[in-house]
């Protein structure tokens, strides 16, 4: 009796997809979790450190969008040769440049130096993962699941590392306020100390990456579910190998030059081509027109919401926090890492709630509140309110980042998952980059409270924008293009809602084509004829 109720709790919890996926979502969640811890010790100290320094409001917010277009051209290089060159290999080299990174700003307390660290390496400055390695990892992530198990696992990637990032911020925390306390009051030795502590998880994440296998490439992913088994759906023979043929020729590189990406003929003729193209396509040319027709709307809204994230990151409000209270770093720890427990509770049952309730509801009527509790911090005059205002904020905030990840898994194709997360990890980390310049510059002038009321404005902005774009795409797991498993007629079955993806696709026209109505019509077509 006992062991059915455990294993429908571990089935409703997402436990059992996790297991299922193998051992490579689990070193893949721990790589993060690494890098997650490490990341909560520059949310708590960042801008406290620069302080210390002596460096102004203005300068602090310069430093944190210098770095972060840094990662934007991080990641807009590493994304595009990620798949060619090796997932495992970059991953790799993105924890060896956390651990240089970290080590500097060790070492040095020159603001040019620490510049370039940050700039070339990997430090984060918001609290939160806005390098390439993400939008990899969740890609990998995507090629080890399926329709049935991805947001479970894509939840337990979110909650694992959050809690990560919870622990990091509160033993940063404690480390600074009792070195600080040993060191006669020198909190910049303090802060010293816990960036070789940053470093060292560099270290170890570049240990776990080692033992990433082979399913973590996209060839992996591509010969197999899990454990390099053929692809359900297809017959035993010529065909199967033909279908292998075609997956193996839908490189990224070679996306784009599909006129009509759902139509079997079309693939058909791309393979008899035999005469290479000349000119490289562009990184977005390089993701299909429906795909990009999609993502547009969906970047510019995310966009949006990450310009509002980067005026408030964890590092600024604890500053602003000190400034207005005068708290102890020990007790900023304490309610930092509150809040990113609580988000990594909360984000448990970002699953449960996605599969009742649909990958896009879930993302807007949790987030929401969170706007909106966004703009009314800078609002009561005691810490107790203020805390809980924080504390309410951060409960739901992270509860869209799996549903979104599993929402953008679901409507693109699988050799163009890694392009697309990684140019949306580009445009979040670009949109960022802007938000602690301008806080900074509010800072200088005295109306730090403005950041606050202007993150809130923008993330409502975002929640309504998806819901009225979005709320009607139901994903039911096949992409746009695919032939639906197990259908015996061979009819084609779209990703989404059929009107809803038509909406979405009336924009994308291709030459030689009609509405989005006729290119489904001449998919069909293609595939009766085969």
């Amino acid at each position: 009796m006992a062991r059915p109720i455990m294993h429908r709790i571990s089935a409703f919890l997402g436990l059992t997809s996790l297991n299922s996926t193998g051992r490579d979502a689990y070193l893949i969640i721990t790589l993060r979790s690494c890098r997650m811890f490490s990341a909560g010790i520059p949310s708590l100290i960042l801008a406290l450190f620069f302080a210390s320094l002596g460096f102004k409001d203005w300068s602090i917010g310069l430093f944190m969008t210098l770095t972060l277009l840094g990662d934007v051209l991080l990641s807009l290089i590493l994304t595009l040769v990620a798949d060619s060159l090796g997932r495992r290999k970059i991953l790799f080299f993105g924890s060896a440049m956390m651990a240089l990174s970290g080590t500097a700003f060790a070492l040095s307390e020159n603001y040019y130096v620490l510049l370039v660290a940050a700039v070339c390496g990997v430090i984060s400055v918001t609290g939160s993962d806005c390098g390439p390695f993400r939008a990899i990892e969740e890609s990998v992530l995507s090629g080890l699941t399926d329709d049935k198990t991805r947001s479970d696992v894509l939840t337990w990637y979110v909650t694992a590392t959050t809690l990560a990032g919870a622990v990091g911020t509160e033993v940063a925390g404690r480390t600074v306020q009792f070195i600080e306390g040993r060191e006669n009051g020198n909190e910049t030795q303090a802060f010293h100390f816990v960036f070789w502590v940053y470093a060292a998880f560099g270290v170890i994440g570049c240990v776990v990456s080692l033992g990433l296998s082979e399913r973590c490439e996209v060839a992996g992913e591509k010969s197999g579910r899990k454990d390099g088994a053929p692809r359900k759906g297809g017959e035993v023979g010529s065909h199967e190998e033909e279908e292998e043929v075609m997956l193996e020729a839908m490189t990224p590189s070679t996306v784009g030059s599909f006129e009509a990406p759902g139509t079997l003929a079309h693939r058909q003729r791309d393979l008899r081509t035999t005469q290479p193209s000349k000119s490289k396509p562009s990184y977005i040319s390089q993701i299909s027109k429906p795909t990009r027709s999609i993502m547009y709307k969906l970047w510019l809204l995310l966009a949006i919401d990450s310009l509002a994230d980067g005026m408030t990151p964890y590092s600024l409000m604890n500053y602003y926090i000190e400034q207005k209270f005068a708290l102890s770093k020990a007790s900023l720890g304490d309610i930092t890492s509150a809040s990113q427990f609580l988000c990594a509770v909360s984000s448990i049952f970002a699953g449960p709630l996605s599969r009742r309730i649909g990958l896009i509801n879930t993302m807007v009527f949790t987030h929401l509140p969170s706007s909106l509790a966004s703009a009314f911090i800078p609002l009561p005059p005691t810490v107790g309110w203020t805390v809980f205002l924080l504390l309410f904020r951060a409960a739901l905030n992270s509860m869209d980042q799996a549903p979104r990840t599993a929402f953008i898994a679901a409507v693109v194709r699988p050799q163009e998952r890694t392009g697309v997360m990684g140019i949306t990890a580009m445009v979040r980390t670009l949109a960022s980059s802007l938000g602690p310049s301008i806080t900074g510059l509010l800072g200088h002038y005295g109306t730090f409270w403005a950041a606050f009321v202007a993150t809130g404005i923008c993330r409502v902005a975002y929640d309504l924008g998806l819901w009225v774009l979005f709320v009607n795409v139901k994903v039911d797991g096949k992409r746009p293009g695919e032939e639906a498993e197990g259908d015996e007629d061979g009819e084609y079955r779209g990703s989404v809602d059929e009107e809803a993806w038509n909406g979405l696709l009336s924009e994308t026209d291709s030459e030689g084509e009609g509405s989005a109505r006729e290119s489904k019509d001449s998919s069909r077509d293609g595939l009766k004829s085969v």
